[in-house]
């Protein structure tokens, strides 16, 4: 038998000087600087001071986001991670003035301003490289999540659907493939007995999200058709299929592909296109065929008449996967999904197809839902219905930095860009640095031992490129 080797202890003291964790933080919180968001944020909230103030509440804000972006969840936590790096992050507000700038300053009469600050930010931030490539369609995807609640004092909090009980905010991400996450544009704060397909909160949600785009990638209610301005769809599953929205979308001059419900109507078009061997095989991202799946449009067997004009129903039959169960409204072994869009034939490649994965596309909402519950979303700390309504502005504005972030800065860099947040946080925002002054400068020396530190201080060199 041989014998364990046993390590040296190593010897630890705490007097180590000049030494920063989380260093990478400071990235996000200079490029909130850089777009102007805490600029912006502090001429929306001025007119909440009766005095000058020892620290403007677009820095405080701006704090608040990076720190959420860093992975705390709590007011208490975002005080202790700015307190810790004040050599390298500046002088920070106290734990009561972050609380007072939440539960306070940032009131119902406010929000819309900070909404038009952060607006104002993804516009600079998209003018400096991280607007939509191509010239192709934008995704708005709109989703409701729970936020559970396991105190009975937060206003709003009510019994939800799922038996549960907190609060069920109504949330819009714009869909960016190219770094397979999505953009924060909107989110609607709503009590926990909230409905799922509630029209009104969808058509206030998508106001939301059009306002966050920069004015140049709105779409023209006037114009609809012009080739000067993108092409916007909603994306939403069956809660988001209600008439008024649909002509909301219509009047806001986007389209629309909607979930549909398989009732009684549908699965006799199923019937009917199956005994006439209408079914076409689904195709895949890369434009493969999808095995297994098959498309259909049974926009001439359904009466549409009551949705806006041009609706066409697409039908999706499919294989279950191993271990699925089927459900009543599947037929003959096939589990049968249906959705309707107003996209006109020959504008998406594919044809049915193309409509078909392009609507199937919209369950990456569900990613983006489940990163945001990891970035702050998962507990909103406040007592005030208002005050967690502020605080989740604050975190779809850090889910904003580190979107912007990745678009910006790790281009170059895949593994980087399209890494999730958990994964973004441990190799490139917990970087360790020295903190070092020379000619009267100060310098954050990366850990040159860690693998991705040559592709921060590029990430971070190009991003102060892009805004001079």
């Amino acid at each position: 038998m041989k014998n364990i080797a046993v390590a040296g202890r190593v010897k630890v003291s705490a007097d180590g000087q000049g030494v920063v964790s989380h260093a990478g933080m400071g990235m996000l919180r200079e490029l909130a600087d850089r777009t102007g968001l805490s600029t912006q944020v502090t001429a929306a909230l001025a007119d909440t001071y009766r005095g000058p103030w020892v620290y403007a509440p677009g820095e405080v804000f701006a704090d608040l986001a990076a720190a959420v972006a860093d992975g705390t969840s709590c007011i208490d936590g975002v005080a202790q991670l700015c307190g810790d790096r004040e050599h390298v992050l500046g002088a920070k507000a106290s734990t009561t003035t972050m609380w007072r700038l939440v539960d306070e300053r940032i009131d119902a009469a406010h929000l819309p301003g900070v909404r038009a600050a952060r607006a104002a930010a993804r516009a600079a931030a998209w003018e400096a490289g991280a607007s939509p490539a191509g010239e192709g369609w934008l995704h708005i995807d709109i989703d409701a999540t729970l936020v559970i609640d396991h105190s009975d004092n937060k206003t709003g909090a009510a019994p939800t659907w799922k038996k549960t009980f907190g609060l069920h905010p109504l949330l819009a991400f714009l869909d960016r493939p190219e770094i397979a996450g999505g953009e924060a544009l909107a989110g609607l704060l709503r009590n926990g007995n909230a409905g799922s397909n509630t029209a009104s909160d969808h058509v206030i949600v998508l106001g939301q999200a059009l306002a966050a785009l920069p004015p140049a990638w709105r779409p023209d209610p006037d114009h609809p058709d012009d080739p000067d301005k993108p092409r916007v769809v909603v994306r939403c599953d069956t809660a988001g299929a209600t008439h008024r929205f649909a002509d909301a979308c219509r009047i806001a001059g986007v389209g629309f592909s909607f979930g549909y419900p398989v009732d009684a109507r549908v699965q006799d078009a199923v019937d009917s296109l199956t005994l006439a061997d209408a079914w076409y095989p689904a195709i895949d991202t890369d434009g493969g065929i999808r095995d297994g799946a098959w498309v259909a449009e049974a926009t001439t067997l359904v009466n549409l008449a009551s949705w806006p004009a041009g609706t066409r129903l697409i039908l999706r039959r499919e294989r279950p996967h191993p271990g699925a169960q089927l459900r009543f409204t599947d037929a003959d072994g096939m589990r049968i999904t249906a959705f309707i869009t107003d996209t006109p034939p020959g504008i998406i490649a594919g044809q049915v197809a193309g409509l078909e994965l392009r609507h199937r596309q919209h369950a990456r909402v569900e990613d983006r839902i489940r990163e945001l519950k990891a970035t702050g979303l998962r507990n909103l700390p406040c007592h005030s219905f208002w005050a967690n309504a502020a605080w989740l502005e604050v975190i779809l504005a850090g889910a904003d930095l580190v979107t912007w972030t990745r678009l910006i800065g790790f281009g170059s860099h895949p593994a980087l860009a399209r890494a999730e947040i958990a994964t973004f946080r441990y190799r490139v925002l917990h970087v360790a640095a020295r903190v070092t002054r020379s000619a009267r400068q100060l310098r954050l020396r990366l850990d040159v031992t860690w693998r991705w530190a040559s592709a921060i201080a590029a990430a971070w060199q190009t991003i102060r490129s892009a805004f001079r």
